[in-house]
């Protein structure tokens, strides 16, 4: 069964895929969207909230996280679930118990990359930008791969940091992402890959920084950093909770 509209109220916040998600998550829960329902075109959704189509992919996104719907290739989306997969996850719960640590390997990983995008900057060479501008191609194709997605990332700042040509750089910066990828792995595959939104804002984000590095602009390469890792920051601070 195909629903030509939903019951929907037009949003009062501009990109507020959180009631988008709320609203329609709502109405499945209640019965009105049923399981093998398939939901409207995303720009039928986006004209009746009031939104842009960016919004409700991430609106989607979400819901698909939650279990609730399929999102399929070029086939719009359809309900699977009438109520949402308990996304409360042990590795959270740990998480949050160690929120002090979380947060200083934050710090620590903002102040080393920030500083690692300002030396490649100046110290790249031209084999180093080729193979980061490769990785930049890779993650506009795999938007929305959520394995493929946070593999990309990875080397994306792995390569940067070799880009350094310090080997202390390198080894400081392993080592983090180590502990980091071990605190954060779930809300890295569920809140960033799982998006194709936030796929496509991390993109634009990672070019950003090699446009900076490619100019040899060691201050702006750092600025662009900094500002990518300040989103990232703010997406795991939803989930650690208030101290």
């Amino acid at each position: 069964m195909v629903i030509p509209s939903l019951e929907v109220e037009k949003l009062s916040k501009r990109n507020h895929y959180e009631e988008i998600t709320e609203q329609v998550k709502r109405l499945i829960i209640d019965g009105k969207l049923k399981v093998g329902d398939k939901l409207p075109s995303t720009k039928q959704m986006s004209e009746q909230f009031g939104v842009g189509r960016s919004t409700t992919r991430e609106a989607l996104s979400a819901l698909k996280a939650m279990g609730l719907i399929e999102i399929r290739q070029g086939g719009g989306c359809r309900v699977i679930r009438s109520v949402p997969i308990e996304m409360e996850l042990p590795e959270l719960a740990s998480l949050r118990m160690n929120r002090k640590t979380v947060l200083e390997l934050l710090e620590a990983r903002e102040s080393l990359e920030v500083s690692n995008a300002a030396i490649a900057a100046v110290k790249h060479t031209d084999e180093d930008l080729k193979q980061l501008s490769l990785i930049i191609e890779e993650m506009e194709r795999a938007s929305g791969d959520e394995a493929e997605g946070e593999r990309l990332d990875l080397r994306f700042h792995l390569t940067l940091a070799n880009a350094t040509h310090n080997s202390i750089m390198v080894r400081l910066f392993e080592s983090i992402m180590n502990h980091i990828e071990t605190a954060i792995h779930d809300i890295r595959r569920v809140e960033l890959y799982s998006s194709t939104a936030v796929a496509e804002r991390l993109y634009r984000e990672h070019s950003a920084i090699v446009e900076a590095i490619a100019k040899k602009d060691a201050e702006l390469a750092a600025e662009r950093m900094k500002q990518h890792l300040k989103h990232i920051e703010s997406i795991v601070l939803k989930h650690l909770g208030e101290s």
